[in-house]
């Protein structure tokens, strides 16, 4: 788009020094937008790694910047800590934030998670796992219990949030037999799965923007896995779980995370056109 050319975009993720997985879905879809050349220059950003991002933004000399957070929620890190100390002022209702300089102006906007095009990208995920490994047959989504796997936080109900809003809108589409939230670190907790699930065949789609330690290796454990196993696997650059998988009587589908879907790339630019809107004449 025309408006854009000029400006720069800021993927933020929050990235890690224990997992370069972490890392991945910011470098994937900053290459997707770069190729696109919608951009004057599309830069890597993160929280907790290199670069970081007070780092990239004072680097910048666009006249317009658009700061994309790739987090689930609208929480403690994404919508407190990090806008507060790039200088941001608190979000007003619905809106991106704008941050005027002597010739610059930065607008940071709302975390992709919280889009209502997410619920597409969950409905690819899990429709998408079951046609690539049918076992013996792909299952019909009214025979399926799918669960949506989050992390959750006591430090922000705004985490947990995100995840049941997300499991309300995949539910009211009417198409599985059920539709869950768990938790990592709240109630109910992803090691309860089959106390909620009443159909033989079970999906799981990890609500996270990563596949790092959290999908790879703990939900897999939380769901049956023997830990020996996954990590074996993980060490050899496996899948560390292999779809589907009987545990419990259940036949388990188990997904990537949600934030690696090429549908991603779509709603940072939909975050993007809404944040558009604040900029002043």
């Amino acid at each position: 788009m025309p408006e854009w050319s000029e400006a720069a975009l800021v993927l933020l993720g929050h990235g890690s020094t224990l997992n370069e997985e972490s890392a991945a879905p910011v470098y994937h879809h900053a290459a997707e937008l770069r190729q696109r050349k919608l951009f004057g220059e599309v830069r890597e950003a993160f929280w907790k790694q290199e670069p970081q991002v007070k780092a990239v933004l004072a680097a910048l000399t666009r006249p317009r910047a658009f700061v994309v957070p790739l987090f689930i929620s609208e929480g403690y890190f994404s919508d407190k800590v990090i806008p507060g100390d790039l200088g941001f002022p608190p979000r007003e209702l619905a809106g991106a934030r704008l941050l005027s300089k002597k010739d610059q102006t930065l607008l940071y906007c709302r975390a992709v998670g919280t889009h209502p095009r997410m619920t597409e990208v969950v409905l690819a995920r899990a429709t998408g796992v079951v046609t690539k490994f049918p076992f013996p047959r792909a299952p019909a989504a009214r025979e399926t219990t799918l669960f949506l796997a989050g992390h959750g936080t006591v430090r922000d109900e705004d985490s947990r949030a995100a995840v049941e809003h997300q499991a309300d809108l995949v539910r009211a589409t009417g198409q599985f037999a059920a539709v869950h939230a768990l938790f990592l670190e709240e109630q109910p907790r992803i090691s309860q799965w089959h106390e909620l699930a009443r159909t033989r065949n079970v999906i799981v789609v990890p609500f996270f923007i990563s596949d790092g330690m959290h999908t790879a290796e703990d939900i897999p454990v939380l769901l049956g896995e023997p830990e020996r196993v996954v990590r074996a696997r993980i060490a050899r650059r496996q899948p560390s779980w292999k779809n589907p998988t009987e545990k419990r009587g259940k036949l388990i589908w188990y997904t990537s995370s949600v934030g690696n879907d090429p549908g991603v790339t779509e709603i940072i630019l939909e975050r993007v056109r809404e944040a558009g809107g604040l900029q002043r004449p």
